[in-house]
């Protein structure tokens, strides 16, 4: 039996009793971990796959001891330039053993953020309300909209307009003074 895990942000292939370094996780040493986010479950040739994840299948591990990885030599040239940079960096990983594999009936664990979220939501309502009065006052503005409606028209339409209103000088007036006239 394995399972395709996502663990730290990575997926892995893990089997029982197997060894596996991730990256570091906040859990002390000794402590037990559950990694729910199951991608693909084989149980046998029994292959079950999760869209995105299976429901109720997890993975039980417990932390053996932080540690870190190799050192990773990044260089860098630029040839005729004089320029060398030479780096190093050592990844803070953790060492975890699969205890084991579970199939179906596992509890998902309740997320911290969703408790954070939900008193988040109240202060947007109250926000909601508080701007409700806000929104009552363009609704008086309407009168302005043919403005808004007088841009979309043509000149020749304008100046028509302009003409059985009884104003004078339209044949020299631009859109823009034509809609500002028709506004008074």
């Amino acid at each position: 039996m394995y399972a395709i895990v996502e663990m730290a942000g990575q997926q892995f292939k893990v089997a029982k009793d197997q060894k596996v370094y991730v990256h570091r996780l906040q859990t002390e040493e000794g402590k037990k971990v559950t990694f729910d986010k199951v991608l693909l479950l084989d149980d046998g040739g029994n292959v079950t796959v999760g869209a995105p994840v299976i429901e109720g299948a997890a993975v039980e591990a417990k932390v053996v001891k932080h540690l870190k990885g190799d050192k990773v030599i990044v260089f860098k040239k630029k040839r005729r330039k004089g320029y060398r940079v030479k780096n190093g960096h050592r990844q803070s990983l953790t060492e975890i053993v699969v205890e084991g594999i579970v199939a179906k009936g596992a509890k998902k664990a309740a997320p911290a953020k969703a408790k954070a979220e939900k008193p988040a939501a109240e202060p947007k309502k109250a926000a909601a309300k508080a701007e409700a009065p806000k929104k009552a006052a363009p609704k008086k503005e309407t009168a302005k909209k043919p403005a808004e409606d007088l841009s979309s028209k043509t000149v020749a339409e304008l100046k028509e307009m302009a003409k059985a209103k009884g104003i004078a000088g339209i044949s020299s007036m631009k859109k823009a003074e034509l809609i500002e006239a028709l506004n008074k």
